[in-house]
């Protein structure tokens, strides 16, 4: 989750070479199984921060027959090498896969734990995300985070995704889809038709309030035909696994509201500035990080409808 990337995250990216993986025991990362065989963990509703290492976001994978599909890696390679840990402690398959449902760092800050080992994943658009954004990534997040950041690398998909791609795991054959311009513009979710769980990386937020890096206008229109997917669960990018497409109610209802809101404002002449702080308050109490969050939704919304 990025404001024109650089604005919503006190996040970075960080080249380096080639991570030698540590030869000592790494603790792996607590995981809930959500459906036979869909591992998931759930990340704090918080910022990035050296504290937290960065997982804050909800990370995952799935175990077929043949070969294991990993969903996100984490904001930091330490959280990565505990995913990868988790993952070889609960199958001896091969991780054949790597996807990244989007550019932002809490998702893919871990990739460099994977690196060498598996096929990396991800929208036509996100190796151009990748390039353009990192640099700003870096200065953002390299005082926040410290040496979490270590190892971190910008790994582009080597796999890209155009419209829909079928990933066979053996038993499992895992549907990846692009999605047109909505939280950001290269968003891609994961279902297994085998468990009927989706993987809606952050085109569904739940408890924590949507991050608007996009189109609102676009971001909605994907609720509507995200519906159509189905799914019987949901593992969002952020907050618990929900039901499908229930889930999807309070995230449409703000985006809604940020909509109306701007629009008002903007036939009333309220300038920008002042737009920002009332548009969407209405909604305060549904959302964690709300305060966080919030003002930049309603000038990322409001600049987008004042060209209506």
């Amino acid at each position: 989750m990025v404001g024109v990337s650089l604005a919503f995250f006190i996040a970075a990216f960080a080249t380096t070479a080639t991570p030698t993986y540590p030869q000592q025991s790494v603790e792996p990362i607590p995981l809930s199984e959500v459906a036979p065989g869909i591992y998931v963990h759930f990340g704090a509703n918080e910022l990035m921060t050296a504290q937290n290492e960065g997982a804050i976001a909800n990370v995952g994978f799935v175990v077929g027959r043949d070969a294991v599909a990993v969903i996100d890696t984490g904001g930091s390679v330490r959280e990565g090498r505990a995913l990868r840990e988790a993952v070889q402690r609960i199958s001896d398959k091969p991780i054949k896969y790597v996807i990244n449902s989007h550019v932002h760092p809490d998702h893919v800050f871990g990739n460099a734990a994977f690196e060498g080992r598996a096929i990396f994943v991800g929208h036509h658009n996100l190796p151009r995300a990748l390039a353009s954004h990192g640099s700003f990534y870096i200065k953002a997040l390299q005082r926040e985070m410290k040496s979490a950041l270590d190892g971190v690398k910008i790994l582009p998909p080597t796999l890209i995704v155009n419209d829909e791609i079928t990933l066979d795991l053996g038993d499992r054959r895992l549907s990846v889809k692009e999605w047109p311009t909505s939280h950001t513009d290269n968003d891609v979710t994961v279902f297994d038709p085998t468990s009927g769980v989706l993987f809606a990386g952050d085109l569904l937020f739940v408890q924590h309030v949507p991050v608007l890096d996009g189109s609102v206008l676009g971001w909605l229109k994907t609720i509507e035909e995200l519906a159509r997917v189905p799914a019987t669960k949901v593992v969002p990018g952020h907050g618990r696994v929900s039901n499908w497409p229930d889930a999807l109610a309070g995230e449409r209802n703000y985006l809604q509201q940020l909509v109306s809101d701007c629009r008002g404002l903007i036939k009333r002449g309220i300038p920008l500035a002042q737009a920002a702080e009332v548009a969407g308050i209405s909604q305060k109490s549904k959302w964690e990080l709300f305060d966080q969050y919030n003002r930049r939704n309603a000038t990322a919304a409001f600049s987008e409808l004042e060209w209506e």
